[in-house]
């Protein structure tokens, strides 16, 4: 018996870097994120999907009377298929409701979310059954004529999505439709509990900024962001904007870092380093917090002891003594014992050499000595 269909999806960025799904707009492909997810992608593995019968996704995957819960549980297997235990999501309208349904339900599964031009509700179950309706008895043609008006400001359009909706296929389309006329999330909004941003469109007819705000107050915490001189389609007429403030929101900013460098360096040396911080020199620890903590230390691939002896290798072979003490009060804490940091410093002896190895064990004894006598 073969397998299942996944949703069909295009991943982007390295494996290892932390997981993050970018739900698409009922009639749009994976091709409405294509100014956006490459951005992300530098910190983040992105991988971006099609709803059923929208680009290259099977049109199978979705029946007459599908819930959005139904989608959300083609998203989860997707996730499953590529190894995604736990992930952040982005999605716009139908895309966003996915995701708020999976915050509700699955918590575990989601570490962080982004709501945009979407709703708890879409307006009542009736607009939506009479769309369904149409699709399934003159296709999809009809919706994308209308579709530049309901998704973008006067004299801004993309033909790529305009032509994804009309390709659409009808029936999953208008499933697609039975799933919006069917949700309802909000009595359940305040069960959010991961970090979550609302995005509105200014100028959005589809979900006005009213939703959106609706949204943002009831989900615990929640930030709301109106994007002027966008409509429903924020992510394809205003991609910089979408992706300043997702990368802000997804953490590729000094937060996480500084939580990482704080667990592994000591709260007493970042203090005094943070400390010594001019304005001069800000940007670069902004940059160290980001990147070194933010990014590389938090990257699963490799425990925090392994990143502890490879580092102690790196700062022995470079001759950095003063981050060699550092780092060895570092390993100290990843659960490094003396005679393991002793053993990587030997082994240093040997292919990094016997000058800077010793010059390595005298920093190592005096640090060790020192947190002997400070217990």
């Amino acid at each position: 018996m073969s397998p299942s269909p996944l949703l069909h999806h295009r991943a982007e960025g390295s494996p290892s870097a932390p997981p993050l799904l970018l739900g698409p707009s009922l009639g749009t492909s994976l091709a409405l994120w294509d100014q956006v997810a490459p951005e992300l992608s530098s910190g983040h593995r992105v991988v971006r999907w099609d709803l059923p019968g929208h680009g290259r996704s099977d049109p199978g995957l979705i029946e007459a009377g599908a819930t959005v819960g139904d989608i959300a549980g083609l998203v989860l297997a997707l996730a499953d298929s590529l190894g995604i235990e736990r992930f952040a999501y982005a999605g716009v309208s139908l895309g966003g409701a996915v995701g708020m349904w999976l915050a509700v339900r699955h918590p575990e599964r989601v570490s962080s979310l982004a709501v945009l031009c979407s709703s708890a509700h879409f307006g009542g179950a009736g607009a939506w059954q009479e769309r369904a309706a149409l699709v399934r008895k003159e296709g999809t043609g009809g919706v994308a004529e209308s579709a530049p008006a309901r998704w973008f400001t006067p004299g801004f359009g993309v033909a790529r999505l305009v032509r994804d909706n009309r390709e659409a296929d009808p029936a999953a389309y208008a499933a697609c439709c039975d799933a919006l006329a069917a949700f309802d999330l909000r009595d359940r909004l305040a069960d959010i509990s991961v970090p979550t941003l609302v995005v509105a469109g200014r100028e959005d007819p589809a979900t006005p900024p009213a939703h959106a705000r609706e949204i943002a107050d009831a989900v615990p915490g929640a930030g709301l962001v109106e994007l002027a001189g966008a409509s429903h389609l924020a992510v394809a007429e205003r991609p910089e904007a979408v992706v300043g403030l997702l990368r802000t929101h997804l953490g590729q900013s000094a937060t996480r870092g500084m939580e990482v460098r704080r667990e592994v360096l000591g709260d007493a040396h970042v203090d005094r380093a943070q400390g010594k911080q001019s304005p001069f020199t800000a940007r670069f620890q902004d940059f160290i917090s980001r990147y070194a903590w933010g990014e590389i230390w938090t990257d699963p691939t490799l425990s925090r002891r392994e990143r502890s002896m490879v580092t102690l290798t790196a700062l022995v072979a470079h001759g950095h003594l003063d981050e060699l003490a550092m780092h060895v009060r570092a390993a100290r804490r990843n659960g490094l014992t003396p005679d393991e940091i002793g053993a990587v410093l030997q082994q240093c002896a040997v292919y990094v050499g016997v000058p800077a190895a010793n010059s390595a064990f005298a920093v190592a004894q005096r640090v060790l000595t020192e947190d002997d006598r400070t217990g």
